[in-house]
């Protein structure tokens, strides 16, 4: 029963961080909280019983490949309406795919300033390997051997693509503050 419990404060507390990397790469909320929650279920289902310190890492391997197969499937989707035609001819209405905002309090204004969108741009304009670099280092605190593990590639690749990201979030960040 304490394993339970344990696992599940490790998926609350992974669980924000989580949204917002695959919000990120998908640029879709509603699609990132599907990949987040299939992630977080597959992590339970296949190695709830593991160690907790195994978790962080295979939590994001997990969600990373899924994040890499909605990639692929979206290519897919993407080739098939251009072969039919669909969505060519259509207009979207942007008032019905605008989402609705609350009200903005202190920590959204916070959110909101130039640097928050910015840095946001910036980051969607990277390479998803070198975000997911980027963001597994900075954000989740990991270090190479466990990004290099939650990508699935040599401790080499993460120091590369963690490279490259910091230097053109840098250079694209020089001047903004």
């Amino acid at each position: 029963m304490e394993e339970q419990g344990a696992i599940n404060r490790f998926l609350a507390d992974v669980e924000r961080r989580a949204l917002r990397i695959a919000e990120i790469a998908t640029g879709n909320r509603d699609d990132a909280m599907e990949l987040v929650q299939e992630a977080m279920l597959q992590l339970v289902q296949r190695y709830g019983r593991k160690a907790a310190d195994d978790w962080p890492p295979l939590f994001h391997r997990i969600l990373q490949t899924r994040i890499r197969d909605w990639y692929r499937r979206q290519a897919v989707r993407n080739r098939f309406k251009g072969w039919f035609g669909i969505g060519e001819n259509e207009v979207d209405d942007p008032i019905a795919n605008h989402a609705d905002r609350p009200a903005l309090g202190p920590s959204a204004r916070l959110e909101a300033d130039d640097f928050g969108r910015e840095l946001e741009a910036a980051l969607n304009a990277l390479p998803l390997r070198q975000q997911q670099a980027f963001l597994l280092r900075s954000w989740e605190g990991f270090d190479v051997q466990q990004t290099a593990t939650a990508m699935g590639c040599s401790q080499g690749s993460v120091k590369t693509h963690y490279s490259r990201a910091i230097h053109t979030l840098r250079h694209k960040l020089k001047d903004v503050r």
